[in-house]
């Protein structure tokens, strides 16, 4: 499932820090800690990753140490700060309220109301805001195969 980059850009700090508060980690680890919580849906890259660690550090959210793994090799391991856990629990708060309020409206309309559907009186209206049926019809394509890639 492909997201809107501003709601992965909005929701990446605390998701971030929320993984860090479960213990340090790093970037391939959190990756992974993604992909799982959210069921394969969500698919991070390192590219969208290292920016959001490297702010969070330069905020004091975060700390980075190099450790050496079982194979040797050199890894940055990322722990979440006092300062991190404040600003974790205000994510929250706030995530928390915007759910409520989504939950909220989308148990007033049913998945029938947001598909695209066409009855005889709102196709005629359509049509009549177009220069004729090819324009309408051109126009109705375009609007499916962009709903399409919702």
């Amino acid at each position: 499932m492909e997201f809107n980059k501003d709601l992965i850009a909005a929701s990446s700090t605390p998701i971030v820090l929320a993984i860090l508060s479960e213990g340090d980690s790093y970037g391939y680890a959190i990756i992974k800690r993604v992909q799982e919580l959210s069921g394969g849906q969500m698919e991070w890259t390192d590219g969208m990753l290292y920016p959001v660690l490297h702010q969070l550090e330069r905020l004091g959210l975060v700390k980075a140490r190099w450790e050496e793994a079982e194979s040797g090799r050199r890894r940055k391991y990322y722990r979440i700060t006092s300062r991190g856990r404040i600003q974790l629990a205000e994510e929250r708060r706030q995530w928390q309220a915007v759910h409520a309020t989504l939950r909220g409206i989308w148990k007033s309309i049913s998945m029938e109301k947001l598909e695209i559907r066409s009855t005889k009186s709102e196709t005629s209206i359509n049509r009549e805001m177009f220069n004729g049926p090819k324009q309408y019809q051109r126009f109705r394509i375009s609007l499916i195969q962009a709903l399409a890639g919702c």
